[in-house]
């Protein structure tokens, strides 16, 4: 007779877990109860609650049945990788949702939207918790995904994904520079995603020289080419000679023109410059001292 794990729902990540399961549920099932989403900015609210609810069940349900030795991952790695997907994922729900559904849902709809705004809210603080309390702490053996190089890979690479959300939008194909620089966050994103599944994997045995000086060159190679989007993109976009330095006044509302787009770009690549940078920092700690 199999024996259910208890302590998996009652322990601080189990709770952690079923709180987060039951708010994202709770939050697409509003939306797409009262029919309040549309566009590519909808569907990546409820790609980012669905997606999020349906790992961590996963997780709670390994967990649950003692299965996680089953599992082809790694449980030191897997679940708090999940967990900073998903607490971003959700953050940047809680943040898009509201600017581009909620002012403008009708009055039958503003409760739902009110409400799946909340429910987001509270599942990024969630996710958040579990995150904190799986975090290596110094001394602690954990996995490489529960130190802070490991967390700020999850970042780098969950920005790439809301900057490919906002590009379409923001002509980036109006001149070559542009596009560069999205060949700059593809290449970077899919750079990251493989550092991600071999160390959630534990295949980082493929990599071509040990871990700590392959991540350095990983994170030195993609800060390099993030300072070249973060300059190229402005300049293509808000020099007079290529695009616009202000607004334009036939914009309809706030974020919903290319312009809007084009600023939010050069802000996430701006953003995600600074965490290659703080990876690079703590991967050159890391090597230090392995090689002190």
């Amino acid at each position: 007779m199999a024996l259910l794990n208890l302590q998996a729902l009652t322990s601080r990540l189990g709770l952690c877990r079923l709180a987060a399961a039951l708010f994202t549920c709770l939050a697409f099932s509003l939306v797409i109860h009262a029919g309040a989403w549309s566009g590519r900015l909808g569907s990546w609210c409820i790609f980012a609650w669905i997606f999020s609810f349906t790992g961590t069940t996963l997780v709670l349900l390994l967990e649950l049945t003692g299965l996680v030795g089953k599992a082809p991952v790694s449980w030191r790695n897997a679940p708090i990788a999940l967990a900073a997907l998903c607490s971003l994922l959700c953050l940047s729900a809680s943040i898009i949702y509201p600017i581009y559904f909620v002012d403008a849902a009708g009055r039958s709809e503003k409760g739902y939207t009110i409400s799946a705004t909340i429910f987001s809210c509270l599942a990024t603080l969630a996710y958040a918790a579990e995150v904190s309390y799986s975090r290596a702490r110094p001394g602690e053996t954990s996995g490489y995904m529960a130190t802070v190089p490991g967390l700020l890979k999850v970042v780098e690479a969950f920005t790439a994904c809301v900057i490919f959300v906002f590009v379409p939008g923001a002509g980036y194909t109006r001149y070559p520079a542009l596009q560069w620089c999205l060949a700059v966050y593809s290449i970077c994103f899919i750079l990251a995603v493989i550092v991600i599944l071999l160390c959630v994997t534990e295949r980082t045995a493929w990599l071509p020289s040990p871990l700590e000086r392959s991540l350095g060159a990983y994170a030195l190679l993609c800060g390099l080419l993030y300072v070249s989007a973060t300059v190229v993109w402005p300049i293509y976009c808000f020099d007079k000679r290529y695009g616009s330095p202000q607004r334009p006044s036939h914009c309809p509302g706030y974020g919903t023109c290319s312009w809007d787009l084009q600023v939010a770009v050069a802000c996430l690549t701006a953003f995600n410059l600074l965490v290659y940078v703080a990876d690079l920092v703590h991967s050159g700690r890391l090597v230090f001292i392995r090689t002190a």
